[in-house]
């Protein structure tokens, strides 16, 4: 085989999901996800500005299975709900294994289960907030279904989006999920209690966040240990009181 006919064998043609289909259908695919995005940023705004109407503050953690966002939710709700009235709205596809957890730190929770829905959107939000009383509460966490790749498509209404890794998904995971990066306010570097074990390369980890991101505030943590738990509620603009 010719050189070149075995580059081209070997060559992977990236591929929108709109590329697959027809000539027929592919605008009307394209314009309903155009439709689904305009009308979720609406409604994202009305979550938003009614959360500020009740002097909420509002958070929305998202990240890979496993990266540590539940355990980061435990240590932050451990060290704020003597202090503060917490809502925390958890997204799964099934269970209510994290929502369990939280519970057991003293903030009241909410699982939403998303079937074979892979991210939240603000319709779920939205509905869970027009059946409170928002002056119940002083902060609102939401834990977004555990991916990288759908949570992109919707925000949700909050004041910061926070996106959470580990180091024990690889130094590669931000520079392969360059969205949530660029949508997000602060990025979580976790499980940094393990790094002598792993080896990985938490600098690159951290220079790829701000190239993606300059604006974007990145902090190593972790929850097991406790270590910079007080230095991203600082970030958040929670105070310890």
């Amino acid at each position: 085989m010719k050189e070149n006919n075995q580059k081209e064998v070997a060559r992977i043609k990236e591929l929108e999901s709109t590329n697959l289909a027809t000539d027929e259908i592919r605008d009307l695919v394209i314009e309903t996800k155009k439709e689904v995005e305009r009308d979720n940023e609406i409604l994202a705004e009305k979550v938003h500005q009614t959360l500020i109407k009740h002097n909420v503050k509002s958070f929305d953690i998202v990240g890979a299975i496993g990266a540590g966002k539940t355990a980061l939710l435990e240590a932050i709700v451990e060290k704020l709900s003597p202090k503060y009235k917490i809502l925390v709205i958890c997204g799964d596809i099934t269970t209510r294994v994290d929502a369990n957890r939280i519970e057991r730190h003293n903030a009241e929770t909410i699982q939403i289960n998303t079937g074979r829905e892979c991210a939240l959107n603000a319709y779920h939000i939205h509905q869970i907030i027009k059946n409170k009383d928002l002056d119940e509460y002083d902060l609102i966490f939401i834990e977004n279904v555990g991916n990288l790749i759908c949570p992109s498509d919707f925000i949700l209404g909050t004041d910061k989006r926070i996106i959470v890794v580990s180091i024990t998904e690889g130094e590669w995971v931000v520079e392969k999920h360059p969205m949530l990066f660029k949508m997000s306010n602060i990025a979580v570097i976790n499980k940094i209690d393990l790094l002598k074990r792993l080896g990985t390369n938490l600098e690159k980890m951290v220079s790829d966040a701000k190239n993606i991101n300059p604006n974007i505030e990145v902090i190593t943590t972790s929850a097991k240990t406790g270590e910079n738990i007080d230095k991203l509620m600082a970030l958040m603009n929670i105070k310890i009181l």
